[in-house]
């Protein structure tokens, strides 16, 4: 986990239109199925440029973390073009109270696609259906300019830190609900899952 958690694990409308050279892209966001594990796990290696995150990916599908409906498929023109992954995690305070949360990780874009708006969707898109699961949070390590866009404030500010050495900046919450954070804090529990790769 050391290695996978020491850099950014992640580079709304359903039927969002993006202008692309001068014409419309229709981008859909769904539930990611069985027959899309392939294209998954080639965009994720592609999008890290090495096969950690969606190894990653594999094996937390067949984690108690799963959250079939948070692992979702942006689609253009019948192309898997991206996908965004949020896993059950836990924050463990120093009574050993558990607070669930949310992981935001992977979450990747084809290279042709990216800087186009459609990691922005699947965030916005998974966001929307994690409030409507009753999740109350999620945690990200993600980019400092580009996650306080959605929301995301480092955790230092609920007192919640990271498991190994990462930057504050870059470790960051998001409240789903109001005061979804209000008396939690801690350490961040990843599934045993990010140990393994």
């Amino acid at each position: 986990m050391k290695r996978i958690l020491s850099r950014p694990l992640c580079l709304i409308q359903e039927n969002a239109l993006n202008e692309q050279k001068g014409k419309k892209m229709e981008i859909r966001i769904r539930k990611e199925k069985i027959n899309d594990y392939s294209d998954v796990y080639t965009i994720n290696k592609l999008a890290f440029g090495e096969e950690e995150e969606a190894k990653l990916v594999e094996m937390l599908r067949h984690s108690s973390a799963f959250v079939p409906e948070l692992s979702l498929v942006a689609i253009i023109d019948n192309n898997i073009v991206g996908h965004i992954l949020f896993t059950k995690i836990k924050i463990v305070d120093n009574d050993q109270n558990e607070y669930e949360s949310l992981a935001l990780a992977p979450m990747a874009v084809k290279l042709e696609y990216q800087k186009k708006g459609i990691g922005g969707q699947l965030i916005k898109k998974g966001l929307d259906k994690a409030r409507k699961l009753n999740f109350k949070s999620v945690i990200v390590l993600g980019h400092e300019n580009y996650y306080p866009k959605f929301g995301f404030e480092p955790t230092k500010k609920w007192g919640i830190t990271a498991p190994n050495d990462i930057p504050t900046n870059v470790f960051m919450g998001l409240e789903l609900v109001v005061d979804g954070l209000k008396n939690v804090s801690g350490t961040v529990q990843y599934p045993k899952e990010f140990d393994e790769v």
